[in-house]
């Protein structure tokens, strides 16, 4: 199973990454465990300086602003073959 960080404060921006991430996901198939870290302390032990972040099997793959549904798509399919 996945593990996926959403590394944000609750903006409008963290909130649609989180939900194109699940919406990702369901249509894929792919389980995982999806997680929101709003927490200002965690969210700079990954050296995210600017949110949303997106944190994939403990490797920040994403930082600032909401990420395209392909970049999704890649980090999920990385993460899946890496498996």
């Amino acid at each position: 199973m996945l593990n996926v960080k959403i590394l944000g404060t609750g903006c409008a921006s963290c909130r649609a990454t989180q939900k194109l991430v699940e919406e990702v996901l369901a249509v894929r198939g792919v389980q995982a465990r999806v997680d929101k870290v709003e927490d200002l302390p965690s969210i700079m032990k990954y050296g995210v300086m600017s949110t949303p972040g997106v944190v994939v099997d403990g490797k920040l793959v994403h930082a600032g602003g909401i990420p395209a549904r392909a970049q999704v798509e890649q980090w999920l399919d990385a993460s899946a073959l890496a498996r």
